[in-house]
């Protein structure tokens, strides 16, 4: 397990044992866990986003590609 980001508007956490990756929109408190060729898509778009900047307008162009997986309520306890 490798925590890849986290900051006020993601939290990214990769599982290469697995080869998967879960994602956390810490504003819209939704999750997703991606799994191979989804999961290295993610990776390669999260990092373009990062090599501009960690701003919210770089996330948001990452995030809006796959916001429909995003799905899963993220429930702190």
């Amino acid at each position: 397990m490798l925590v890849v980001l986290n900051n006020p508007i993601l939290y990214v956490v990769d599982y290469p044992s697995v080869d998967g990756l879960e994602a956390i929109d810490k504003r819209r408190a939704k999750g997703v866990f991606l799994h191979g060729t989804t999961a290295q898509k993610f990776r390669d778009e999260l990092a373009d986003a990062l090599a501009h900047g960690e701003s919210a307008d770089e996330l948001d162009i990452c995030l809006d590609q796959f916001e429909a997986l995003f799905t899963q309520p993220a429930i702190y306890q």
